[in-house]
Order: C-alpha cells, then sequence, then structure tokens
C-alpha cells in the first residue's frame, strides 16, 4: 500500500461506482490500510476535521459598534449636554450608548459559534481495518482509503462508500432531513444527479448508525466531506444589515447633519438680531441635542425586548434583538416539511381491508378520531376483514404508544401509525398484545422487506406478516374480501396493487399485511400461502394550526415556500393539503440542478415547493428570493439547514428536533417546532416596528413645532421664547418618558391583515412625513401665537411680560406634545377606539410629565433654575385649550383619512 495517490476526487460520482471500483480508485483494500501507509496519507491529505476562519477580534468588534454613525452624533451631543451643566442628560445619553453598544457586540460575538459546534459533531473515535485488524482510531486520524467498521449506533467520522452492508439504516436527519433511518445497500446507482439523500450506498460524516453493520471505504475526509462542504458555506455565508438597521443608521445620519445645521443657520440669524456669540452658541447647541432622538436606542432595545418576553410566551426565542423587527417585514417565509408544516407522527390516512377503502380520521400519535367507510362511522365488531388486518398489524410490530405528558410512541414511526389506528376502531393493542403472546418471529431485513412474528392465539399459532405491499402479495395465495378467504387471481392482484399505486400517488406509505396459521418450530414455511388481510396507507400529516398560519400569511401577504428532502410526490401532496401551493410551482433539486443560473432567477419567485433539496441548494434558494428584494426567513433543524440560516434575513431553527449547529446559526428559535409561532413572531415584529415609527412621528413632530415656533418668533423680531434649560427638560421628559411607553404601545388590530412593508421606503414613510410638517407646523402655530399675543408684538416687552410668555411658551409646547402622544398611538385609528387605557404607561408617563412640569413652574428654586415664573389660572387654560386644538385636528384627519391596504 505504499504507492502515493492523489486525494480522491470528491467530486466523483462514487455511488455510481461499484464497490470494488471505489476500493480501487481509492487505492486501498477490503483489509484496510497499512498503518505506514495510513501514516504517509495523513501528512499529505491532514487531519480528518472541520476547519474553521480565525475568530473575529473582540476589540475590533467592539469597536465598530461604538463607530456606528448613530452613536458618534450621540457621545457628540452627551459632551455638549455636558458643556452647557445639564450633566444629568449627559450621562442619561452615555448610559444609553453603552449600552447598545454592549449589546450588539454581545449578539455578533455569539453569531460566530456556529462552526465550533459543527466540529463538535464529528465522532471522537472510529473503527477502521489497519493491518488487516480491526481497531479504534481517533476520528481525526481517518484519511482517505481506509476502511471503516460501523456498528449500530455508531457515528460516520468521514464520507464513504459502502463495500458492505448488513441490514444498515442510518439516521442522516441532520445533514439531509429524512426524518425516518435509512437503509443502505453496496450496488452502484445508476442516477448520477441523486441527491445527497438518495445515495443509498454512501455514509457521510456526522450521521449515525441506527441498525445493522457494516464497512465503508472513506472517500472524502475534513473540509471535503459533505460536513466540510456546509462548513465552508457557513464561513462564507454572510448576513446583511436588517432594514430597521439600515433604516436607523441612515435616519441617524440624516438628523445628525440636519440638526447642526438648522442649528447654525438659527443661532446666526440670533446673532444677526443682537444677541451674543456666547448666547446663541450655547442656545443652538441645545437645540441641536433637542432634534437628535438621543433615547432612540433606548426605546428600540425597550421594544425589542419586551416583544422578545412575549414572543418567548408564543414559544419563539430571539437570540438576536433586531431579528424581531426584521420578521415584521418579512415577505417569504422558506420551511421545512417535517416537524414544522407537519406534525412528525405517521399516521394512517387510508385502510385497503375486504375489498373496501376506509378513511382514518384525526392526526398525530393521539387515539382519537373516527374510522369512516362511505362517510359513515363504523363499529369494528361489523367489519371482520377490518378487525383481522389491525390486529395483526397491532400484533406484528414491536413499538409502543405512551401517553405520559402526551401521546408519543416508543418505536417504529410506521408501526407507530398503524397501532394508533387499531386503538382509534377500538383495539387495545396492550391488552391483544398480552392475550396473544409472540412465540417466534422472522425479523425485518432490506433484501426481504418484510417482517413476520408468530403468535399464541386461541386459535392456534398464527403468523402476521407486513412489509412491502408488492413482497407481502407475492406470498400470499387468498386474500379477505367481503368476509370470505378467496382465491387470489390476477384480477384480484391488480386490485390490490391499484389501490397500493393511488394511496402512493397521494403521497401515502402504504404497508402491506398478510397472516397465516403456522406450524410450531416452522416460522420460514409461515411466509407462504397467507392470507393478504389489507394496506394501510400513512402519511405525516400536516399541523392543523399550521394550516390556520398559511390562511394568516395568505391575509397578510406572506408567502409560504416548502423546501423539503422528502421526494416531490410526498412534498406536492403536504403542500396541497396545507395550501402552500396554489398554482406556484414545485422543482426538484435534480431539476434545479439542470438549471441555468438565469432561469432559477426567473423561477424562485414563483416556485412554492423545493424538493429533494440539498444544503447548497437551500443557500441558492434563500440567495436568489433576497436578490428579488425580498425579506427571507428560512427555517431549519438540521447541520445541512444552518448556511442558509445564516445568510437569510431571519434564520429560524427547531428548538426540538434542531441541531445545536442550526440553533448557533439561526436568530430565532421555535421552542414548539411549530410553523404557527413563527406567524405570530412576524405579528410581534410589525407590532415593534410600528412602535418604532410612532416614536420617531411623536418625536420628530414635536422637535420640529418647537423649531418652527422658534424660527416664527425670530424672523418676526420678537425675543427668544425658549431657552436651552427648557430645550433639555423638554427633551427629557419627551424623548424618555413619553416617547419610552409609545414603544410599549400594543399591537394595533388588523395588523396581520396588512401586507409587508416595503423596506425601500424607509423607517419614515410618505404618511409620516406629512403627519411630521403638518402637525410641526400647527404645534410651531399655536406656542407662536399664544406667545406673540401675550407680549402684543412687542420686540421689546416688559421683562415680567417677557418672562410669562416664556413660560406660557413652555407650557403650551409641552400640552402640545403631551396631547400629540396619544394622537401618534395609530396613525389611522381614533384614540377613543384605542381606548385611552389600553396604554397604562403612556398614562403613568403623562402624567408624570405633566406633574414634573408644574413642579418646575411653581416651586421657587426651580423657577430660578428654569427661568419660569408662576402663572394664572386663565394662561394655563390657554396653554391647555390651544394644545387640546392638536388633538382635535389629528383626530378629524383620522375621520376623513382611508388607511391604505400595503
Amino acid at each position: 500500500m505504499s504507492k502515493e495517490i492523489e486525494r480522491p476526487n470528491t467530486t466523483a460520482l462514487w455511488h455510481t461506482k461499484t464497490a470494488d471500483e471505489a476500493i480501487r480508485e481509492t487505492a486501498s483494500s477490503r483489509e484496510g490500510l497499512t498503518s505506514e501507509e495510513a501514516k504517509r496519507r495523513l501528512e499529505r491529505y491532514g487531519k480528518n476535521e472541520i476547519g474553521g476562519k480565525d475568530g473575529v477580534n473582540p476589540w475590533l468588534l467592539l469597536w465598530e459598534q461604538f463607530s456606528d454613525f448613530m452613536i458618534v452624533v450621540l457621545v457628540i451631543a452627551a459632551i455638549v449636554a455636558a458643556s452647557v451643566g445639564d450633566v444629568v442628560e449627559a450621562i442619561a445619553i452615555l448610559v444609553i450608548v453603552v449600552l447598545a453598544g454592549v449589546l450588539g457586540f454581545l449578539q455578533e460575538y455569539r453569531a460566530g459559534k456556529a462552526i465550533e459546534s459543527l466540529k463538535k459533531m464529528a465522532s471522537p473515535k472510529a473503527s477502521v481495518l489497519r493491518d488487516g485488524k480491526e481497531i479504534a482510531v481517533p476520528s481525526d486520524q481517518i484519511v482517505p482509503g481506509d476502511v471503516l467498521i460501523i456498528h449500530t449506533g455508531d457515528r460516520v467520522a468521514a464520507d464513504a462508500r459502502l463495500i458492505e452492508a448488513k441490514n444498515l439504516k442510518t439516521d442522516e436527519a441532520a445533514l439531509t432531513g429524512e426524518s425516518l433511518p435509512v437503509e443502505k445497500t453496496v450496488e452502484p446507482l445508476p442516477d448520477k444527479e441523486a441527491s445527497v439523500g438518495d445515495r443509498k450506498n454512501m455514509l457521510y460524516m456526522g450521521s449515525a448508525s441506527s441498525y445493522g453493520k457494516g464497512a465503508a471505504v472513506v472517500t472524502a475526509t475534513g473540509m471535503q466531506t459533505e460536513f466540510g462542504k456546509i462548513a465552508d458555506l457557513l464561513q462564507s455565508a454572510e448576513k446583511r444589515k436588517t432594514p430597521l438597521q439600515e433604516n436607523l443608521d441612515a435616519l441617524g445620519r440624516k438628523l445628525g447633519v440636519f440638526s447642526i445645521a438648522l442649528a447654525a443657520v438659527i443661532s446666526v440669524v440670533g446673532l444677526l438680531q443682537g444677541y451674543t456669540f456666547v448666547e446663541m452658541f450655547i442656545w443652538g447647541v441645545a437645540l441641536a441635542v433637542g432634534i437628535i432622538p438621543e433615547a432612540l436606542p433606548a426605546v428600540v432595545t425597550i421594544s425589542l425586548a419586551l416583544g422578545v418576553r412575549r414572543m418567548v410566551k408564543r414559544r419563539a426565542l430571539v437570540r438576536k434583538l433586531p431579528a424581531v423587527e426584521t420578521l415584521g417585514a418579512t415577505r417569504i417565509i422558506c420551511s421545512d416539511k417535517t416537524g414544522t408544516l407537519t406534525k412528525d407522527e405517521m399516521t394512517a390516512r387510508k385502510i385497503y381491508a375486504g375489498g373496501d377503502v376506509y378513511v382514518v380520521e384525526g392526526a398525530g400519535y393521539k387515539p382519537e378520531g373516527a374510522i369512516k367507510l362511505a362517510g359513515k362511522s363504523i363499529s369494528l365488531a361489523e367489519h371482520e376483514d377490518l378487525r383481522l388486518l389491525l390486529e395483526g398489524g397491532a400484533l406484528c410490530s414491536d413499538t409502543k404508544l405512551t401517553n405520559e405528558k402526551e401521546w408519543d410512541i416508543v418505536g417504529d414511526p410506521t408501526e407507530g401509525a398503524v397501532i394508533v389506528a387499531a386503538e382509534k376502531a377500538g383495539v387495545s393493542v396492550e391488552e391483544l398484545r398480552k392475550s396473544r403472546p409472540r412465540a417466534d418471529e422472522v425479523p425485518f431485513s432490506s433484501e426481504r422487506k418484510m417482517m413476520t412474528t408468530i403468535n399464541e392465539t386461541p386459535d392456534g399459532r398464527i403468523a402476521y406478516a407486513k412489509g412491502a405491499p408488492e413482497v407481502v402479495l407475492d406470498k400470499c395465495s387468498t386474500w379477505n374480501y367481503r368476509g370470505d378467504a378467496v382465491p387470489l387471481d390476477a384480477g384480484a392482484r391488480e386490485q390490490i396493487m391499484a389501490q397500493a399505486e393511488a394511496m402512493g400517488a397521494d403521497a401515502l406509505r402504504v404497508l402491506g399485511f398478510a397472516y397465516r396459521k403456522a406450524a410450531e418450530g416452522d416460522a420460514e414455511n409461515s411466509e407462504k400461502d397467507m392470507v393478504f388481510a389489507g394496506l394501510v396507507g400513512m402519511i405525516d400529516p400536516p399541523r392543523p394550526e399550521a394550516i390556520e398560519a398559511i390562511k394568516v400569511c395568505e391575509r397578510a401577504g406572506i408567502k409560504p415556500v416548502m423546501i423539503t428532502g422528502d421526494h416531490k410526490i410526498t412534498a406536492v401532496a403536504v403542500a396541497k393539503e396545507l395550501g402552500v401551493l396554489k398554482g406556484g410551482d414545485a422543482i426538484s433539486g435534480a431539476e434545479l440542478e439542470r438549471m441555468s443560473e438565469e432561469e432559477f432567477e426567473r423561477r424562485a419567485n414563483h416556485t412554492e415547493v423545493f424538493a429533494r433539496i440539498s444544503p447548497e441548494h437551500k443557500l441558492k434558494i434563500v440567495d436568489a428570493l433576497m436578490r428579488k428584494d425580498n425579506v427571507v426567513a428560512m427555517t431549519g433543524d438540521g447541520v445541512n439547514d444552518a448556511p442558509a440560516l445564516k445568510k437569510a434575513d431571519i434564520g429560524v431553527a427547531m428548538g426540538i428536533t434542531g441541531t445545536d449547529v442550526s440553533k448557533e446559526a439561526a436568530d430565532m428559535i421555535l421552542t414548539d417546532d411549530n410553523f404557527a409561532s413563527i406567524v405570530s413572531a412576524v405579528e410581534e415584529g410589525r407590532g415593534i416596528f410600528e412602535n418604532i415609527r410612532k416614536y420617531l412621528v411623536f418625536l420628530l413632530s414635536g422637535n420640529m413645532g418647537t423649531v418652527f415656533g422658534l424660527i416664527a418668533t425670530l424672523f418676526a423680531g420678537l425675543p427668544l421664547p425658549l431657552y436651552a434649560v427648557h430645550i433639555l427638560f423638554i427633551n427629557f421628559i419627551m424623548d424618555g418618558l413619553i416617547a419610552i411607553a409609545l414603544g410599549v404601545e400594543p399591537p394595533e388590530p388588523g395588523i396581520m391583515d396588512k401586507r409587508p412593508r416595503n423596506v425601500k421606503e424607509g423607517i419614515l414613510n410618505p404618511p409620516s412625513l406629512w403627519y411630521i410638517g403638518l402637525i410641526g407646523l400647527w404645534i410651531g402655530a399655536i406656542t407662536f401665537g399664544v406667545f406673540a399675543w401675550h407680549i402684543g408684538f412687542d420686540s421689546k416687552p416688559p421683562a415680567d411680560v417677557e418672562a410669562e410668555a416664556v413660560t406660557l411658551f413652555f407650557l403650551t409646547l409641552i400640552f402640545a406634545r403631551l396631547f400629540n402622544g396619544f394622537s401618534c398611538r395609530s396613525p389611522y385609528q381614533s384614540s377613543f377606539k384605542l381606548g385611552f387605557f389600553s396604554n397604562p404607561a403612556l398614562l403613568v408617563s403623562s402624567f408624570v410629565s405633566l406633574a414634573l412640569t408644574v413642579a418646575v413652574s411653581y416651586f421657587a428654586f426651580m423657577q430660578e433654575v428654569m427661568q419660569l415664573v408662576w402663572l394664572k389660572g386663565e394662561l394655563w387654560l390657554i396653554a391647555a385649550g390651544t394644545a387640546f386644538s392638536l388633538f382635535i385636528v389629528v383626530e378629524v384627519w383620522k375621520l376623513l383619512r382611508k388607511e391604505p391596504r400595503r
């Protein structure tokens, strides 16, 4: 074995080669490699391990958080606030900045852990043939050409071509998404385009043997394996910024530039009117700080965090806060089938017995549901053929039905479907097995494709068999028809197989059942001249709540797409039943491979089902959908899903069946693996985005009102109506208390009856900008009006009159912004319809804000600091009354305008 070889071609179609060809092309033998040759190959090819890129420098990552434009503007604002004496404001801003930066750092630092989880799935030890002997070696020492020895329970250490297989089944769910163990063979497969899941003569790193034993020659190690390719995809899958992050970054830049420019212009106007440079500098800085929404990171974080708490109650655990809001913009949800859209509980749907087709109702392992014939529920006592089939199926089974916390099975899912159907018909499987104990059996094998048990019954020994319909039928000479055992002629065989094919066309997995009297100690001969009992067709049924959730998606303008490792016929049948497939395309992995990039790009948006899909395909699908400007959510539970989960705008992992790799790559984890929970999370995401928008509309309309009022007084040649300390005080109560209260506003009714928002239009859409402009003008008009009225439009009024006018401007502005807080709870629905008590936080915040305003106006020491005076009662009423006009105007506006369907 000293011959030098090139690394085996990992793109070679190993599944199409014979076992001997695979051995020859890897320069190996059935006795494995020699120790010396294995050592040489290890030096040549490297260790059998999953590599990873160098980790991200945590200090660099931390610096990136604090170099964000919005954060920089806020830091400058804090310095300026401190320089004008407002230390409390400065500290508050810096606390917000630090919290936002640290939170972002922790989220991104954790996101790099997926590769580590992938490495942990590799087997620590592996059995190989070295020098003709079976030995255990560390899995990272495996080299191409090694012969792996696989026993039940072993984890496969590398990709390999089987050269021996004895009833071998492997669990490849983490890699391919196939929910049931895969029967393996050593025979070459002619289909060159067979997907990884269909290559039944191959073993793959990370999969595990669930039954039988085998031997395989290693064809790929380390990063050349299918696992390695996934790791490479995972490293190269870049995450784009969320729509909210992009919107807020752009908004922060615009507001920063706008506030500084506006403050500079107004300060220059003030200088031209005779104010000192120091006065206007301090005033201009205060105005710039007042315009910038420094509580925005806090409001966003609080809104997202509260949304996360609500989502936990709805069985969705969010790992990365921005994901909550991104869900609200989701246009496409790419979902796995098994366990997410379906129950992952095989359920009998149809039974063919005695020439009749029975329909079985109910879904999952809970033994509830009627068995019907021609639409009517039946009694088992009146249907002898059905009783014989169900009792035989229950006895020829090793699976048990349990009910600890919920109904479940211990054993094989297909057997579980049969015993649950028997229980639904009134058969007590446990009592039946006690009364008819098993005496002997002929176990299932992949070559025989059937299983037979011999049971002691009151009628003597009976052999019960189940297996592939054509195999079981071939063992029979008679069949139960209308209560009698009649000869099984060619016509009857065609009739039975036609029923089996019809069930298969409905994507049902079909088993055939038979029985006969058995002689003692003659189990093998019991599989001759049997009586055919019938067929059972079963499927992993759709979750009822998933069907309802898909209807909600349709109303909400969200397109669900099924991406599954199952065969196309099964995927299409389930998709139609769920309501996912409604006139769109269904494409298999093999068909996708044959498409050009342009053709796939064109068809991707119109495809509703992708079947028999590989990891590369999933990444390609997500990438194509995202390039069409869709916000895409992708669900997954296996290692094979991790790259697509990371690439998608929202990666959703399964909490129950999901691998650690998929969870680390995901933004959100479903604790119940249920598609309906994703839709609930979308609703929360929409509500959170609307709250952030409401906060900004409230804040900016109030800030613009302040600016318009100041501009009006300056250009009218009147004294300054507001001092720097006033701007900072209003900024504190409005940007803090009221704004954060709006951030916890409950979602509006009918939020899932709208189409997803257009992420390109930004967080401030045209209606929001109109509101900010018009309400800003209204606030500016009423504040300027009361100020000018009180001083009689005198540019140099008496000091006491000017002090009263400044206080009146101050109070009117605060009252107007408080009323505006209630108006901003909904852009279209009346405050009376929403109810004033439905947001207690806003009521409390308004009361506290009002109390603080009264305090600074009333107490002498505060009056001196704030440069305010106590006003007569009628002036308080004028301030409140003119401000209330804003609330009336907005209510009339809402009454006249209609809410558009997005």
